[in-house]
């Protein structure tokens, strides 16, 4: 198994409560084939109770980080894409490293930005705690062991994006579906 070196440059100042989110980082597969560079900080970051997430991940949620697909950029390696069940029905195409099949990013196909919007998962950076949780959803069906931390936001299923996502955030969101035509409420 080779080691694998991980470059981080912080974005901008932090206030205190988390650590200051990447500008730029790493990530890849098990196995080392696939390699990723996410070339920004996220939008905001899931972490999912949800069962399907549960089910699929074979944990008690799913940690993901919402970015722009143009900032996660493959290095090395080929993934395949597989289908499968959200809660809203519409499905996500999961991303796998096509020798050891651990899920780098999906897309899920809520809207027209699916291909355009990564769900990248955290836990497959190099330094996943550069990525803490922003809010936790679907807490309705969380494990009951799992101690949510009492200052990051925990909603029983989803939140309300205008005062959950930051306001440059939600700037980057708009230009990025106005740059692919979709658009959003």
């Amino acid at each position: 198994m080779t080691q694998q070196t991980s470059t981080v440059t912080q974005a901008r100042p932090n206030d205190g409560k988390k650590p200051a989110r990447p500008s730029v980082c790493e990530g890849g597969c098990a196995c080392g084939a696939v390699r990723y560079r996410v070339t920004s900080g996220p939008l905001i970051v899931h972490a999912c109770h949800c069962l399907l997430c549960q089910r699929q991940t074979g944990s008690s949620n799913a940690v993901n980080a919402l970015i722009e697909a143009d900032r996660v950029i493959l290095r090395s390696g080929e993934i395949e894409q597989v289908l499968l069940d959200t809660p809203s029905g519409n499905g996500q195409r999961i991303a796998r490293c096509r020798s050891c099949k651990v899920a780098v990013w999906s897309n899920y196909l809520i809207n027209k930005l699916d291909d355009n919007l990564r769900f990248l998962r955290v836990g497959t950076l190099d330094d996943p705690g550069l990525m803490p949780p922003d809010v936790h959803i679907f807490t309705r069906s969380k494990q009951p062991w799992y101690v949510i931390d009492p200052d990051t936001l925990a909603v029983a299923r989803f939140y309300d994006q205008d005062t959950t996502w930051s306001k440059r955030s939600r700037q980057r969101l708009q230009a990025l579906a106005e740059r692919v035509g979709v658009r959003i409420r």
